[in-house]
């Protein structure tokens, strides 16, 4: 499974010119062709990463199919801690729009279909927001400033009694309300709102999210949504309790296969959930939102089944996905070219990287102990898991050293040298029972390495780090799981954690994940170097405090041993030859980041 960060935190080495930089989405334009066959002769620009003009004016009746894995469906608020993967977002992306949306390499691509928004002043930062007339939700209530209030109120207001602690269960803590003290200022029932920072942020292009409807909550809630923004506004918390509740489980799936009522689920996007289309166990489908102002959805259906990821060629090939996003293996890649020309194979670079992380919880035995740590990195075997398992894949593969730039990105070779000395690159058994004995515990020493199981690959690197480091003096046990996102990973029961983190070009979003007492800090990893090198880091706009803020945190992990990075996936990506418009993409969106534009030509 590819699990999503709030946003990644990778420089991107097109990042240069933050605070204006960006592409347009074309979604918007008036000269569109006349009818859906004229959009097979569309030309795309691959080296364009934004969604393109494809001519479609109209929907086609039909059904696409994708499946990111088995997991079930989790609810129409992907914003939680428990809900925000990609088995979740695959599904919500398509039913909720917002300003912005990553394109191929990570680019932030406008959509001025849902709006527009520009700096209105630098210093201090202040950024005004226009949502499009006609922007509205399928149950024809308008889009307005009130639904970006509550996104603000979920990510910016603490409960009563602790400033630490969100009264809101979202994903991203409080970094709203850290970066935006006062929230969108505009008429609750308005179109325009402004954004004033006292701090400038690194990512404040994509702090502004899809919104859920402040109508629906408000309404749940027992009051109007003017009412709302007021108890917002004025942190009412006898109005704001019922508000969180609602926004914390009322859009939660309660039953596998049972949709919520549709008057609670609106949609702001190209597609909406099919009535009666959730089958528990087997597959969701959404259908094409009649009310949607935008370019029509392509294909009239967009059916994700949940099906295990080792069934996903063979569905391919028997016409039960359209699509496929499989993990990349010599395998997969054997077998996807046997299927023929009726199949179109695509190979690329991926913003997604395996890593190990280790437990840092009271009574972890890797807690406070980092002679132990450093044993366990000695006796991995990142290279015999790229020699064995990706290089057949990618021959450019290489071992990665970094968490917050990837080996093929501008700046990682300067990143490297100023942040690891090669101390782990060799395995070394000898040097890892000195460092088992400096830690002071009886061996053999148990370690459980936890990940989403089944997975082939992770299993196999699971069978080589044992093999490895067994030698050593750890008793390495596979206690990969189904339920290793849902609960293993979240309570902390392991000793290391097996998985990878997918992105964008983002900048200052590791912060979630390394910085103490983060929603993201599964291990509660905590150091003050690395607080204050992020903190200085994304309360800037300037590349150059970026890369040296990154080269601090990135030695600082490496010395304190945080965890240990191991490589970048290499993407894969196989449809029907038929279908047009498919574009992979090396961010956390999945291949399907625009499968309203996918339709099966004529």
């Amino acid at each position: 499974m590819k699990i999503r960060r709030t946003s990644a935190a990778i420089a991107v080495a097109a990042t240069g010119a933050l605070l204006f930089s960006a592409c347009t989405s074309p979604a918007g334009n008036d000269d569109e062709p006349d009818s859906t066959e004229s959009s097979a002769a569309a030309e795309i620009d691959p080296d364009d990463p934004c969604k393109q003009d494809t001519g479609i004016s109209e929907t086609q009746d039909g059904n696409v199919s994708f499946s990111v894995g088995e997991d079930e469906f989790l609810g129409y608020n992907s914003w939680t801690p428990e809900t925000y993967s990609t088995y979740n977002s695959v599904v919500t992306e398509r039913i909720q729009g917002q300003f912005f949306y990553f394109g191929t390499d990570g680019t932030i691509c406008h959509d001025e279909t849902f709006g527009t928004y520009e700096v209105t002043n630098e210093d201090p930062l202040q950024v005004t927001y226009t949502i499009a007339d006609d922007a509205t939700w399928s149950d024809g209530t308008p889009i307005t400033v009130a639904d970006f209030v509550l996104d603000w109120a979920a990510q910016a207001i603490p409960t009563e009694d602790d400033p630490a602690t969100g009264l809101f269960n979202h994903v991203s803590g409080l970094t709203y309300g850290e970066y935006v003290p006062e929230g969108p200022e505009g008429e609750a029932d308005g179109k325009e709102f402004v954004l004033n920072y006292p701090t400038v942020y690194a990512d404040w292009e994509i702090l502004v999210a899809a919104p859920l409807p402040a109508h629906v909550a408000a309404e749940q809630a027992g009051m109007t949504t003017e009412e709302m923004v007021t108890a917002v506004r004025d942190r009412d918390y006898a109005q704001l309790a019922p508000l969180a509740e609602f926004w914390n489980t009322g859009w939660l799936s309660q039953t596998p296969g049972e949709l919520p009522d549709p008057a609670l689920v609106p949609s702001s996007g190209p597609y909406t959930f099919k009535e009666n289309g959730w089958t528990a166990g087997q597959s969701l489908t959404l259908t094409a939102n009649e009310e949607y102002w935008g370019t029509p959805a392509a294909t009239q259906e967009m059916t994700f089944r949940f099906t295990a990821a080792d069934t996903h060629v063979q569905a391919l090939q028997n016409g039960d996905l359209d699509v496929i996003e499989p993990q990349a293996t010599v395998d997969t890649l054997g077998q996807l070219e046997a299927i023929g020309d009726t199949v179109t194979v695509e190979t690329g670079s991926s913003l997604t990287w395996e890593h190990l992380d280790f437990n840092f919880r009271e009574g972890n035995v890797f807690a406070d102990n980092l002679a132990l740590r450093e044993a366990f990195a000695m006796c991995v075997p990142r290279q015999q898991i790229i020699d064995n398992l990706i290089a057949p894949i990618n021959p450019d593969a290489e071992v990665m050293n970094l968490r917050e730039v990837f080996p093929f990105q501008e700046d990682y070779d300067e990143v490297v040298e100023a942040a690891y000395d090669g101390r782990y690159d060799e395995v070394d058994i000898e040097g890892a029972q000195a460092k088992i004995a400096e830690a002071g515990v009886p061996t053999p020493v148990t370690v459980r390495i936890g990940y989403s199981a089944p997975n082939p690959r992770r299993s196999d690197q699971v069978a080589l780090i044992k093999s490895s480091c067994d030698q050593a003096g750890f008793q390495i046990q596979d206690v990969g799981a189904e339920d290793f996102f849902d609960n293993i990973l979240p309570n902390g029961d392991y000793e290391v954690a097996l998985f990878a983190w997918a992105g964008s070009g983002q900048i200052a979003s590791g912060q979630n994940i390394y910085a103490t007492g983060q929603p993201q800090n599964y291990g509660e990893y905590s150091d003050p170097v690395v607080d204050e090198a992020w903190n200085a880091l994304a309360s800037s706009v300037d590349p150059e405090v970026h890369l040296e803020q990154t080269k601090v945190i990135e030695k600082q992990l490496w010395d304190t041993l945080f965890g240990i990075p191991v490589f970048a996936h290499p993407g894969v990506v196989a449809y029907n030859s038929n279908l047009q418009n498919v574009r992979d993409t090396a961010t956390q969106s999945t291949v399907v980041w625009n499968a309203e534009q996918w339709y099966v030509a004529q």
